[in-house]
This record gives C-alpha cells, sequence and structure tokens, in this order.
C-alpha cells in the first residue's frame, strides 16, 4: 500500500513536539483554532497537528484533514493510560480497534459503549499500518507493544474500579480522550488509520504522581515508532 500524504495527529504539544522539529518545507495553515503544519517528515508528505484534548476536538481535526488536506492515511500519536495490569509505564499499545468508553444508553437497553442505532460502534485499525507501527516498535530497545483496543473518552481515568470495568468488560487495553473519534471519522470517510499510544501511567490513581514526569518519556518512545513508520511506508 502507498499512501501520498499523511496526517499526524497528537493531542498535545508535549505528543508532536518531536515531529515538528524535524519537519521541513513547513508551511502553516490554521482552521477551526488548530495549526495544521503541511510540510516533509522523513522524505515523506505530511499534515502534522495539534488536535487539543477530547473526542470533539480529535473529531473536527480529523475532517478537516481529510476534507481541506486530502490526507489518505491518519496517525494518531500520543500517550495513554493502562487497562490491561500487564503493561507498565512506558509500554507500547498499538490500536487493533477503538471504541468509546463513555458512550453509554445503557437506560435504553444499549451496553455500554454501543452508538445507538448505529452500524457499528467498534472501528478497527488498517491492518497494513498496525503491521507497520508493529515492526517498527519491535525495534525499540526497552518495553513491550502489544495490539489491543484503545478505549476513549472525555474523561481522565484514575479509578482502579474503572479501571477493571473497562479491561474485563469492553475489552481495552489502554483509555485515553481521543483515538476512537479519529477511528470513528476515518470510518465514516473511508480512510485507514492506527493510533500509537504509549503508556504514560496506570489509569489507578497513581497519575498525579507518574503522570508529568513520564508524559514526555512516554511521547518520545511513540515518536519513535512514527518515525520509523513514515521513513518505511
Amino acid at each position: 500500500m502507498t499512501w501520498n500524504k499523511i496526517g499526524l495527529i497528537g493531542a498535545m504539544a508535549e505528543e508532536i513536539e518531536r515531529i515538528e522539529e524535524r519537519l521541513t518545507n513547513e508551511k502553516v495553515i490554521d482552521k477551526a483554532g488548530i495549526r495544521f503544519m503541511e510540510g516533509t517528515f522523513c522524505g515523506k508528505s505530511v499534515v502534522l497537528c495539534r488536535s487539543g484534548v477530547g473526542k470533539v476536538n480529535a473529531a473536527v481535526c480529523t475532517q478537516l484533514l481529510i476534507d481541506q488536506f486530502g490526507v489518505d492515511a491518519i496517525i494518531f500519536t500520543g500517550v495513554a493510560g493502562a487497562l490491561d495490569p500487564a503493561l507498565d509505564i512506558g509500554d507500547i499499545v498499538i490500536s487493533s480497534d477503538c471504541m468509546q468508553h463513555d458512550m453509554d444508553a445503557s437506560a435504553l437497553g444499549f451496553p455500554r459503549g454501543t452508538i445507538p442505532f448505529a452500524d457499528t460502534s467498534v472501528f478497527p485499525a488498517d491492518q497494513a499500518l498496525v503491521k507497520l507501527a508493529v515492526q517498527a516498535g519491535e525495534r525499540q530497545e526497552s518495553g513491550r507493544i502489544v495490539c489491543g483496543r484503545v478505549l476513549s473518552g472525555d474523561q481522565f481515568i484514575a479509578d482502579r474500579d474503572t479501571v477493571k470495568l473497562l479491561h474485563e468488560q469492553l475489552g481495552g487495553t489502554c483509555t485515553e480522550m481521543e483515538g476512537s473519534a479519529v477511528a470513528q471519522v476515518c470510518a465514516m470517510n473511508g480512510i485507514p488509520y492506527v493510533v500509537i499510544r504509549s503508556m504514560s501511567d496506570k489509569a489507578d490513581g497513581s497519575a498525579h504522581v507518574n503522570f508529568a514526569e513520564f508524559t514526555v518519556k512516554a511521547a518520545d518512545r511513540s515518536y519513535s515508532i512514527v518515525e520509523r513508520m513514515v521513513s518505511s511506508l
């Protein structure tokens, strides 16, 4: 598979600054309060942007990448909280699929995570991009890399009981606040995507201790995978 222009998204500045440092032939365009940076990264044509935190920001950013900039694949890079107890800080999760954990119409008889009246509520990642991400991750010198379900919601999860529920009932491997929005918009437009998340905390109430400390380190690990992926596209 050949992609001509890749959309690269991170929610926070720390998640994209390493890419921005290496971006050449840069052209900056502001749309809907989001700064899009067109240029060349690892010899490939890319559009880099910081979406902002949350599903609405991520959805708007993704649709603009598709409509305004004509990207034909999207990679989301950043950090997340681990749900799988086998994961540790610094481990990498590559999305097998994405789902919204805060979509909850259970009072109407829909299982949690189900989008009412929609054809699907689970959005698979592109297998070619997943394979490239795994291959890039396997070259990391330390830490585990796993494929799994990325759960998204407009909540910072910091409660052990919620972590257990999201892992056991919804099959989540990690949790964050944007990936499923990117995944759904990509699915609606027929655009391949993958989410790459490095664990910055264990989503268990200890984030106030380790989130700030490990966010930059975790983002660097995620960046390394993106760099190798784009180089090999």
